[in-house]
């Protein structure tokens, strides 16, 4: 699990990594965080005084050149087992009793025990030998299912990591074709990697809750609308950093292919935690075009909770529907529901906006495994083999993007803001009644499809101008680029008007141009070459994800893909 530090300066970026909410194979405890000077300190989650001989553990370093840590490792009678350079330092053994003293060493940002954990207050609902992932119940899918919907002739773009094609998505991952190359695809590629594929691992664990169809188990993990079609954007490689151009770059193509693609669901499972105001951002510009264009867009509130003011961007925008996250601890009835503290409160900083919309399962949920992945590599404690579990803001958007497709096949025709307003109206009373917390409650799937009050959102409301600061937008964490043929860091950090694509960014075309397949051949987003993206330095902090209902995993780098493995 991973630890946040006290700096004021969080982590999140578009410029993106997953903040992984997850408890790991073997739930990682924190021992350790990085203090104000910088100086690693001892944290909660100690070792049980129980604990005898030798212990495993994950140490993340402050400088991945610095070998220090390896020598205390072996001063301290332990040895290393693993290098781990995806969450910047190693794995190791060592006797129990020195595992504090790690904790304090020089050059140590955190280390993590791994040992098995169970959530409090629910022992069946989160012991890893009985998954129980029933949010399809809770949010009345299931009904929604018998009623005749279940996504059939809508498609969900999903802006994330790459989507695999798994059998439970296998035949509805939306094939493209570039009208200038006639190359077809099983995605946009704006990653810089060669391949389609999800070489991270968030991307296909959030299609699977969207749409995944049970293939893979006898029908027992569904997705939310197992009969919708998924269309991939990649904006990130296999450690999951992208920029917000990458983003950016995504939604324009959304907007400019709808039509053809029947697009009508675009999942953002991902946010900056930038504090420039919607009315200027260029992403919350992106976002509103959508809206405009006739698309739902779904976004997650982010797992910088609970304090007020951590809803991240574009989820602060007044127009998308911003999912916070529950925990349905295992069981569809909701009388033991909890909100978890990761889950991110409103009002928005920049614009005191309320936020969340409202509320899906989003803790210990089971989905799809992207076989060969980075996170995969990491967690092993899979479930019936072609699964596992996570926690987080990104799967609760995954649940209500499901929904939204529900909805739109129950309903044809029916618009955004006809969706925004469906939702808000037949959501459930839930764990809390802050809206700050919940939004309108928790997502009804059978009610906003077949029994919402007649009604629409967002009236009234301005629209971005689109024309802030780019780099205001990105939020704290810096990327930089690298050149995957020369298997070389370019070393160049993204900062200011520059993009992904090493090209200056204009916002006057970006808000002026229309977005049409002919115009997306001619801008520059198509015509220069995306490099691959990289963390500039080792930023790679987190969150320590205790909430009221126990451990939800570890946020083992990034911050901006706020979902996560057990």
């Amino acid at each position: 699990m991973q630890i946040r530090r006290p700096s004021s300066r969080l982590p999140a970026a578009l410029a993106m990594a997953l903040v992984l909410a997850a408890v790991p194979p073997a739930t990682a405890m924190g021992l350790a965080r990085t203090g104000l000077a910088g100086v690693p300190q001892a944290v909660a989650g100690p070792l049980p005084t129980a604990a005898r001989g030798a212990v495993r553990v994950l140490v993340q370093k402050l400088a991945a050149r610095d070998l220090g840590p390896e020598r205390t490792v072996a001063r301290l009678g332990g040895r290393v087992t693993r290098e781990l350079p995806i969450v910047g330092g190693f794995a190791a053994t060592l006797p129990a009793a020195a595992v504090e003293r790690l904790a304090r060493a020089s050059g140590v940002r955190a280390v993590s025990r791994d040992g098995r954990m169970r959530v409090q207050g629910s022992l069946a609902a989160s012991s890893p030998s009985t998954p129980r992932s029933v949010y399809p119940q809770v949010v009345r899918a299931d009904a929604a299912w018998k009623a005749g919907a279940t996504g059939s002739g809508v498609t969900v773009a999903i802006v994330d990591t790459g989507v695999s094609d798994v059998p439970d998505l296998h035949g509805r991952l939306v094939q493209v074709t570039d009208d200038l190359t006639g190359q077809v695809s099983s995605c946009v590629n704006l990653s810089g990697e060669p391949s389609c594929d999800d070489s991270y691992g968030h991307g296909t664990f959030v299609a699977g809750i969207v749409a995944g169809n049970g293939a893979s188990s006898g029908g027992k993990w569904k997705g939310a609308a197992p009969g919708a079609r998924i269309l991939s954007l990649k904006i990130a490689g296999r450690d999951g950093a992208a920029d917000v151009s990458n983003v950016l770059a995504a939604i324009q193509w959304v907007v400019s292919f709808k039509d053809r693609y029947g697009i009508g669901v675009l999942n953002l499972s991902l946010g900056t935690d930038s504090t420039q105001s919607a009315s200027v951002d260029p992403l919350n510009y992106a976002v509103e075009r959508a809206w405009a264009a006739g698309i739902a867009v779904v976004v997650s509130a982010s797992n910088r909770g609970p304090d007020p003011r951590t809803i991240s961007k574009p989820g602060d925008d007044p127009y998308v529907i911003t999912v916070g996250a529950i925990d349905d601890n295992g069981t569809a009835p909701l009388g033991d529901d909890r909100l978890p503290d990761f889950s991110s409160r409103g009002p928005t900083a920049a614009d005191g906006l309320a936020k969340p919309d409202l509320v899906a399962p989003g803790a210990h949920v089971v989905s799809l495994r992207a076989p060969g992945s980075a996170i995969d590599a990491a967690f092993t404690n899979y479930v019936d083999g072609s699964y596992r579990k996570g926690s987080g803001t990104s799967m609760a958007a995954g649940v209500v993007s499901g929904v939204a497709a529900l909805m739109l096949e129950a309903n044809p025709g029916m618009t955004p803001d006809r969706l925004k307003y469906a939702l808000a109206a037949t959501a459930r009373a839930t764990v809390s009644t802050d809206p700050m917390a919940v939004g309108a409650g928790l997502v009804d799937a059978y009610g906003a499809s077949f029994g919402a009050p007649a009604g629409v959102a967002n009236q009234g409301l301005a629209r971005s101008s689109g024309l802030g600061s780019l780099d205001l937008s990105r939020g704290t964490v810096r990327t930089q680029t690298s050149d995957p043929l020369l298997g070389v860091v370019l070393g160049v950090v993204l900062g200011g008007l520059l993009t992904a694509q090493l090209a200056l960014w204009d916002p006057l075309g970006w808000t002026t141009g229309s977005w049409t397949p002919p115009t997306w051949y001619s801008t520059g987003w198509y015509t220069s070459r995306w490099y691959r993206i990289t963390w500039a330095g080792n930023d790679w902090g987190g969150y320590n994800w205790r909430g009221a209902s126990g451990w939800y995993g570890s946020a083992w780098y990034g911050s901006a893909w706020y979902g996560g493995w057990e």
